[in-house]
C-alpha cells in the first residue's frame, strides 16, 4: 500500500467514523472501514439484514468515500459543490489521490452527518 493512500485513508476515515456511534462498523482494518446500520433493512430485498451506509476504502490507485444515502436521495447530492462533484464516481462515491483539504473534508463530514440524520429520521439505523 502506497504511503500517500494510506495519508488520504488517515483523513477520510475519520469522517466517516463520526457516524460509528450510530451505525456497526463492519469492517476496520488498515485498508477499509464500513459501517452498515444497526437496525435490519426496511427493504425486502435485504431479506432483514443491515443496510450499507458508507465505506472508507483503499483501492489500487485511490481512496474511495462510499456514502450509499447519497443514491436514494438526489436533493442531498444537489447540496454538494461543484469541486466534491468533480470527485464522483458514480451516484454514491468519491475518489481521492491525494488528501481533501479542509473545505473538501467539512463538505464530507456534512454531508455524512445529514445522511445518517435523514436515515435516522426515517428509523433505518
Amino acid at each position: 500500500m502506497p504511503n500517500a493512500l494510506a495519508e488520504v485513508f488517515a483523513k477520510l476515515r475519520p469522517v466517516m467514523a463520526k457516524q460509528a456511534a450510530r451505525l456497526a462498523v463492519q469492517t476496520d482494518t488498515p485498508r477499509e472501514y464500513t459501517l452498515v446500520t444497526k437496525a435490519p433493512s426496511p427493504f425486502p430485498q435485504h431479506k432483514g439484514k443491515p443496510m450499507w451506509f458508507g465505506a472508507v476504502k483503499i483501492g489500487k490507485s485511490y481512496v474511495s468515500y462510499h456514502l450509499m444515502p447519497l443514491y436514494m436521495n438526489s436533493a442531498l447530492t444537489n447540496t454538494m459543490t461543484p469541486a466534491l462533484k468533480q470527485r464522483m464516481q458514480g451516484k454514491s462515491c468519491f475518489n481521492f489521490k491525494t488528501a481533501p483539504d479542509s473545505t473538501t473534508l467539512s463538505e464530507l463530514e456534512r454531508l455524512t452527518a445529514t445522511a445518517a440524520d435523514q436515515w435516522d429520521n426515517k428509523n433505518w439505523l
